[in-house]
């Protein structure tokens, strides 16, 4: 990813009054780089070389502070735990059954399932969310067949 798009979020954090420290500034790179929707835990691994003295804890704190300035979203799926990614455009995401891969696929807003969800049951509709799941490549070559 560019440094552009690094330095336009870290000055929306300083905007916000948010100190940009070595740790904070380490997350939010490694997730503006990373082609995967990695754990709290993914990223803690991937620092501790760099931040010997950093937690996981240190990690949760900053991933929280990046998602309540609009930088970060969160991703649940189920029990696992949660994961995170920095690309905050619409777009939906394909998962696989066996080893939990997350990859993203765009496809044209579905507006329109909105208006009418909103319409059939009066809802004031804020968002919505759509999964896909299925075996990747990867695992096919293992040999793993789906579940149903």
């Amino acid at each position: 990813m560019s440094e552009n798009r690094l330095q336009k979020a870290i000055d929306t954090l300083k905007e916000s009054g948010v100190r940009i420290t070595p740790q904070r500034h380490a997350v939010l790179d490694y997730l503006m780089n990373s082609i995967v929707h990695p754990t709290a835990d993914d990223i803690y691994k991937a620092l501790e070389g760099k931040f010997p003295n950093m937690s996981v804890a240190t990690v949760y704190n900053n991933l929280r502070v990046l998602r309540e300035n609009g930088l970060v979203r969160e991703l649940t799926y189920g029990d696992a735990s949660s994961r995170f990614e920095c690309n905050l455009s619409d777009h939906y995401h394909i998962i696989c059954e066996s080893c939990g891969k997350i990859v993203d696929f765009h496809y044209p807003s579905l507006d329109e399932v909105e208006s009418l969800a909103q319409k059939v049951t009066g809802f004031n509709v804020s968002h919505h969310r759509m999964e896909v799941y299925g075996i990747c490549k990867d695992c096919q070559e293992l040999g793993i067949k789906q579940q149903h």
